[in-house]
């Protein structure tokens, strides 16, 4: 199917929502990796989200080239005619953001888009995230008011994070501590700032105990259940209902089942994957050269076997693996099956 419109992406996030199930975001860095995330919703029957982060922007352009906005724009065109092959919508998005980058990176494509849908075209990704994580939340809201005025005029939905998640993305380290726990009065401020809707929608990392990069389960001390506490009490201030904010899940690395049923039950619509997808394709991979040792590698003068280097062999070992975890993925989140006809 084609990556959806900006209507058909505000008509996925309202089934999450309604039928209580997220999307998994799935970080993609080359062609392949954006394939076996494309197969694995479709294996799953479930549509979903790709996203793309700085540096992984930077790699779709060429390792030694590391030019952002080329790479962003390529990720976009290959999968606009890679997603005509599958059974599923998917939608583009621009990952963690911090504001050293802003200017060169998710502010200057959406400034393109917004160029775009004025000579009456689509813009490219469906939502841009700006993580404004490291910066106080004043400062952190007053750039997500400027930038959802963009998001408007650009026909795309803005993603922004309240409160501060540990560990590292992007070279962007942050502490784990206690401000990794967002409160009530973020999720008031966050609300005054930005509006329930009536401003542009946006999609809101409330931060609950999140750390980017892979921990063992219990590491990490997640709560979850603040999520809830949030949605009922800001909900409550402003009458607003059980769950005014559209959530998103960072850093769920090591995560239970439960603990990231919980998330979803309190109003996560979207999950970011990224750790656990990279090695789920990196593992196949080391597996077929550890067996094929004697053929990928021309030993003791040997030619080697084509058959086993060629990459497109080991290739197809990391789209399978990184698939299948992409469909595990969709079944803990909820959303199998619930691919839109």
């Amino acid at each position: 199917m084609p990556i959806a419109t900006p209507e058909v992406y505000g008509e996925m996030l309202d089934r999450a929502k309604a039928g209580k199930f997220a999307y998994p975001a799935i970080n993609v860095t080359s062609s392949q990796t954006l394939t076996a995330a494309i197969r694995g919703f479709a294996e799953a029957e479930s549509d979903g989200i790709l996203q793309v982060s700085v540096g992984g922007a930077e790699y779709w352009s060429g390792s030694t080239i590391k030019d952002r906005i080329a790479g962003t724009l390529a990720m976009a065109a290959y999968a606009r005619e890679i997603a005509k092959n599958y059974d599923v919508t998917v939608a583009l998005h621009t990952d963690h953001c911090a504001k050293q980058n802003l200017a060169s990176w998710t502010e200057a494509i959406m400034d393109l888009e917004i160029e775009e849908v004025k000579a009456g075209r689509l813009p490219w990704y469906q939502s841009h995230m700006w993580d404004g994580s490291a910066i106080p939340l004043d400062e952190n809201l007053e750039i997500a008011k400027r930038l959802l005025d963009k998001a408007v005029a650009s026909k795309t939905i803005l993603e922004i994070e309240v409160g501060a998640v540990g560990g590292e993305e992007d070279g962007v380290v942050g502490e784990i501590n206690d401000k990794l726990y967002t409160s009530t009065a973020d999720g008031i401020k966050t609300v005054e700032a930005l509006g329930l809707g009536e401003k542009g929608r946006y999609l809101t990392a409330l931060t609950f105990g999140n750390v980017h990069g892979a921990y063992k389960p219990g590491h990490v001390k997640l709560r979850p259940e603040l999520l809830g506490t949030i949605q009922a009490e800001v909900g409550e201030h402003f009458n607003a209902g059980d769950r005014p904010f559209d959530l998103v899940m960072h850093g769920g690395s090591g995560s239970t089942e439960e603990e990231i049923a919980t998330a979803v039950a309190n109003g996560v619509i979207k999950m970011n994957v990224d750790t656990d997808t990279q090695y789920a394709f990196t593992r196949p991979v080391a597996d077929w050269m550890y067996k094929n040792y004697d053929g990928v590698l021309k030993i003791d003068g040997e030619v080697g076997n084509k058959k086993t280097y060629d990459p497109r062999a080991w290739g197809k070992a990391g789209e399978a693996g990184m698939a299948a975890r992409v469909v595990e993925a969709c079944e803990r989140l909820g959303s199998t099956g619930t691919k839109m006809k």
